[in-house]
């Protein structure tokens, strides 16, 4: 099993999908130990989840991830289906002065938390998730860094 990446009602194409592959493989393993079981990312657009939000959570408002958990963390694996409206991402990205690419990165980190048992409703929950968001973003960014340099290296 693994992660898989979808579009429903939107043409996104996430970028480095084997990288944050290996990246989303090691948040699960840190946090606890765990392994990817199966898990979905489903890319849609903002009226497709505000739908979702409204039919299965009773909620009448735009949001930018909805993550259904189906994980066995007694068993350390993590899976699950995790919709992300990439129009509210974008949104959020000028809001808050970061860029796509690192919004949808931040959101992406943000369902697999979440599948790993990381809540964020609560001052101090919201607190630890975002501090962990920053920290595999970090993780994110050596990696990729650690790739370029092997890239290098077999070029010369």
């Amino acid at each position: 099993m693994d992660i898989e990446y979808y579009t429903d009602d939107c043409t996104y194409r996430l970028r480095d999908r084997r990288l944050l592959r290996l990246w989303l493989r090691r948040v699960a393993s840190e946090e606890g130990g765990n392994t990817i079981g199966h898990i979905n990312y489903v890319f849609c657009s903002a009226r497709r989840l505000l739908e979702m939000n409204r039919q299965y959570l009773g909620h009448d408002y735009y949001t930018d991830i909805i993550t259904f958990d189906d994980s066995d963390l007694a068993a350390h694996t993590v899976s699950g289906d995790i919709f992300i409206d990439v129009e509210t991402v974008a949104d959020n990205a000028r809001l808050y002065g970061a860029t796509p690419e690192d919004e949808m990165r931040r959101v992406v980190v943000h369902g697999v938390l979440h599948l790993c048992g990381q809540k964020d409703k609560a001052p101090e929950d919201n607190r630890t998730m975002h501090a962990k968001e920053d920290r595999y973003l970090e993780l994110l960014r050596q990696m990729r860094e650690e790739e370029n340099a092997r890239r290098a290296e077999r070029r010369e």
